[in-house]
């Protein structure tokens, strides 16, 4: 990802688990230690901007199915206050049942509150966070994802949804499949995401990749519960305006 770049950020996601996405710009992951992401240069450090922008891609959404999913290449609970109110009013003027958001374990503790502001107003909070494998040594020393718990279970205690990296070095076949299951038998929805080439140290590796796309691809793409994302821009945002199809 290319700072200052600029992407799209709404779409329709007219197929599994229907609903509108935004891609929404905050000050910037607060962890921003994951050796494999770069979704954090999609950041403003004027939260002034922030709003402005986001303020206007939120004015796109109709409530076509009641459900939202906002993303912000970081977590929910970073974007600025006025952000969040106007997510809050979006939902109640666009009839909008079911708010999806990403986190990360570091803000798990203000996942209660968050529920419970919208929950107020007849909103339900689905909130997905970056899992990316089951395999805890991997993941921590490896990945430095930052989750400090080895229990899925524990993991799920505070999250609804999860998602997935695949296409790394060192996965196989089994282990891939091993991590969807688990992340089937412990979360309502999980996202696979196939590891793209970045700006980051770690690379895909073009063998584990052919090998989801031949084994573990045809298991799951119809799966009603599983998302899979063979390109990080197929959920319709974050691919850049000029280069939209």
């Amino acid at each position: 990802m290319q700072e200052n770049f600029d992407p799209i950020r709404y779409a329709v996601i007219a197929e599994k688990n229907k609903r509108e996405i935004v891609l929404l710009r905050g000050m910037g992951c607060v962890w921003r230690r994951c050796r494999f992401c770069d979704y954090h240069l999609d950041r403003g450090g004027n939260p002034t901007e922030n709003y402005r922008m986001n303020r206007a891609v939120l004015g796109q959404v109709t409530g076509a199915y009641g459900t939202l999913e906002v993303i912000n290449s970081g977590s929910f609970p970073e974007l600025d206050d006025d952000t969040m109110e106007t997510i809050e009013h979006l939902c109640a003027a666009r009839r909008i049942h079911t708010l999806h958001v990403e986190c990360h374990w570091l803000h798990r503790a203000q996942l209660p509150a968050l529920r419970a502001r919208f929950g107020a107003i007849g909103v339900t909070v689905q909130v997905k966070t970056g899992v990316e494998t089951f395999d805890a040594l991997f993941r921590e020393s490896y990945l430095d994802k930052g989750i400090e718990t080895d229990d899925p279970a524990e993991i799920a205690r505070w999250f609804d949804e999860c998602c997935l990296l695949q296409g790394l070095p060192g996965q196989t076949a089994n282990s891939m499949q091993a991590d969807i299951e688990t992340g089937l038998a412990h979360f309502k929805r999980v996202c696979v995401n196939l590891m793209q080439e970045n700006s980051t140290p770690i690379h895909p590796d073009p063998t584990v990749t052919a090998t989801f796309i031949r084994e573990v691809y045809p298991l799951y793409r119809d799966h009603p519960r599983v998302d899979i994302l063979l390109s990080n821009t197929d959920f319709g945002v974050g691919g850049e305006k000029g280069h939209a199809e």
